[in-house]
């Protein structure tokens, strides 16, 4: 069993691993929806005071828009997360740092600056990039990528090189396509 937690809230974000802390629930997963904040909820350790001793809480995976694409760049993430969580010690500089990268390409996809109206189309325009879609139609077709997504889009590929996987996937795109 296991909860996605995306409030976009860390206010919420808090009260739903509190909420599974105090009822007891050390079976349930807790997966991060906070494509704004994911790197951070994966290395937070969540300590709660419930029934007189400490609880820790942890968010071990993501059911993320983030992971829909530069996916290896994703996993190589997550691992590194769990790594520096499972240490138990600080987290490290340049992970935080790190951190606000994955968010700010996140918005540019994502199209934050406009209420997210260009989220599937930012996904879609990322893999048309890479060849993996012919296109960045959606089910509906008003649903398109906003005025300057693009450019957010070009902006964040050029200030962020190390979370693009595009090499990774042209090395393996003509094997995947042909199932």
């Amino acid at each position: 069993m296991a909860v996605k937690i995306a409030p976009f809230n860390r206010y919420r974000t808090i009260d739903v691993v509190r909420a599974v802390a105090e009822a007891g629930r050390d079976d349930v997963a807790l997966y991060t929806g906070n494509d704004d904040n994911i790197l951070a909820d994966l290395v937070t350790p969540y300590r709660f005071a419930v029934g007189g001793r400490t609880v820790e809480r942890r968010i071990v995976g993501g059911l993320l828009g983030h992971w829909g694409y530069w996916t290896r760049r994703a996993v190589e993430q997550l691992r590194r997360c769990h790594e520096v969580a499972a240490s138990g010690g600080d987290v490290p500089a340049d992970l935080l740092r790190l951190a606000v990268e994955v968010t700010d390409s996140n918005a540019a996809v994502f199209d934050a600056a406009n209420g997210f109206a260009g989220c599937l189309p930012g996904v879609h325009e990322v893999l048309r990039r890479q060849g993996l879609l012919a296109g960045t139609w959606c089910l509906d077709p008003r649903e398109t990528l906003s005025p300057g997504q693009a450019d957010e889009i070009d902006r964040v590929v050029r200030a962020y090189p190390h979370l693009v996987d595009d090499d990774f996937v042209a090395a393996h795109r003509d094997e995947w396509l042909r199932g």
